[in-house]
Formats: C-alpha cells, sequence, structure tokens
C-alpha cells in the first residue's frame, strides 16, 4: 500500500514488549534513497497470508505502547519471511525512527492480514494491470511472484510511477527477481510486462500514468488494443488522489469495483492509516 506519514495507531497493551508474542526480528535492511527502504522480518508460524494484504506494524513507542500503522506485505505468500516496502519522514511518528532499524532489532507485527489487493476480489479475466505509484508497488511485489497471478491471466502489466530514476530501484529489481523465480520465472517471462515512468526526472517514459491512460500512450506502448472491462482486471495502489482518478477513469469505461465479498473488474487500496 501507499504510505503516508500519518498518526499512527496506538494500541494499549499491559504486556512488556519482549513477552509480546508479535513481536518479530529483523533480518535485513536495504535503504534505496534517503526517502525509501525495505526491510525483512520473520515470520510468525501461524500467520496465513493472501498474496496482496497488509498487516499492522510498528514499534514500541516512549509510553511502552505499541506504534503500528498499516504496511502491504511484499514478500509472497510462501516466503518464509515477510518483506515490507517503507518510504521515510524525517518527522513522522513512526518512520522516523523505523528508518533506523538494524538485523536483530524487533518490530512489532500484528498478524492479521487484510486487504482489497487480492484474486479473490476480481472476476476472471485476459489481462491483470497492477497500477502503483511510491511505495504502492509493495502489494504487487507479492502478487508477481504468486503462481495464481500466472495460472489466472494470460498478461500481467506492472506500471509504476515515481518521481526520480532512483525511486524505481525496487521496482527494476522485483522484475529482475520475478523473470529469475523458479517457481515463476518461466511463466512471467512469457506474460509480465513492465512500465516505469517518472513525473520530475528525465527518464525514457515520462508523465503520469493516469495521463497516459486517458491519451492512450500506455496502450500503443504496450501493443494493447483491445482494453475494456470485457477482457481486463486492474488492481490500484497509490497516493489518494490518483486512486480516486484511476476509479473515476475505469468507470468512466464501464469497469466496476469488485471487493472480497463481490468479484468485479478493478479494485484499489482503501486503507490509508497512518
Amino acid at each position: 500500500m501507499q504510505m503516508t506519514e500519518q498518526k499512527p495507531v496506538t494500541i494499549q497493551t499491559a504486556t512488556p514488549v519482549k513477552a509480546m508474542p508479535d513481536a518479530q526480528t529483523v533480518t535485513a535492511v536495504h535503504h534505496y534513497t534517503d526517502r525509501l527502504f525495505s526491510f525483512r522480518v520473520t515470520r510468525p508460524a501461524s500467520l496465513r497470508f493472501r498474496s496482496g494484504e497488509f498487516v499492522m506494524i510498528g514499534l514500541m513507542g516512549e509510553n511502552g505502547r505499541p506504534l503500528l500503522r498499516a504496511y502491504s506485505i511484499a514478500s509472497p505468500s510462501w516466503d518464509e519471511e515477510l518483506q515490507f516496502y517503507s518510504i521515510k519522514v524525517q518527522d513522522g511518528p513512526l518512520t522516523s525512527k523505523l528508518q533506523h532499524i538494524q538485523p536483530g532489532d524487533e518490530v512489532i507485527l500484528r498478524p492479521k492480514p487484510v486487504g482489497t489487493l487480492v484474486h479473490d476480489a476480481l472476476l476472471p479475466g485476459k489481462r491483470i494491470w497492477f497500477f502503483s505509484t511510491g511505495t504502492g508497488i509493495a502489494p504487487f511485489a507479492s502478487l508477481l511472484r504468486d503462481p495464481e497471478t500466472y495460472e489466472r491471466f494470460d498478461q500481467v502489466i506492472l506500471t509504476h510511477t515515481c518521481r526520480d530514476v532512483a525511486e524505481l530501484k525496487f521496482g527494476e529489481e522485483l522484475i529482475a527477481e520475478t523473470l529469475v523465480d523458479p517457481l515463476v520465472g518461466e511463466e512471467a517471462s512469457e506474460k509480465l510486462r513492465y512500465y516505469p515512468t517518472t513525473t520530475r526526472e528525465e527518464s525514457p517514459k515520462m508523465g503520469r500514468i493516469t495521463t497516459l491512460l486517458q491519451d492512450g500512450t500506455l496502450f500503443e506502448d504496450l501493443g494493447v488494443t483491445d482494453f475494456g472491462p470485457q477482457n481486463d482486471r486492474a488492481m490500484v495502489c497509490g497516493s489518494i488522489g490518483l486512486n480516486n482518478d484511476l476509479r473515476e477513469i475505469f468507470e468512466s469505461r464501464g469497469f466496476c469495483e469488485g471487493a472480497n465479498s463481490e468479484p468485479g473488474q478493478f479494485v484499489v487500496e482503501k486503507a490509508f492509516v497512518g
């Protein structure tokens, strides 16, 4: 899910952090820019989730209570660890501290996965689009490495829009790893298309993804001539503005929004818990 540093969720507990069953150990940290980093943590033995879902994670606050916020799980459902992708906000209540974690540190995790960016919320189709901006690529990092994605669709297209070229690095690494993944690499090599764009720094493809979709550039670049609700399914995860804009575009083209209880032709991540 797209990260925006707001007031974190505070959950009161009388249990010391060392005794808390949802404390997980950081196993790796990677800093991409002064605004973005990823990290991996141990996975609770009891945790089961669908690729694309999110959980609440965070750190203990100075008052002894956990500061938690929603993070999409960037690792696939079969991974033995959990990966997350985050922004850094220097004065943010949580990420100002979270960005300094090191392997061996502990984070708090509430193992109750939820979310709308799951296959169960979409009807069968020919092609699946993953529209992402910034850290909104995280749930799609999970879905791209899930065999079900390639079983359900003939073509898988990931768009990732960031301000600067350096912010696309996570997505570039994701694509490279997916193409050689022993579980999905062969199918991904045939079905997966990657469409990165920037909005500020010059790059081979520039522009907001909404503009490129509406003026037809996106379809022309990818050779798609039959985009519509009969063939296409879409998932969206980015800023609230992007989510709302794409929802309007899809609905104007006859797409119906889906949910876990009633599958449709597109879904938008609704959770923005700071």
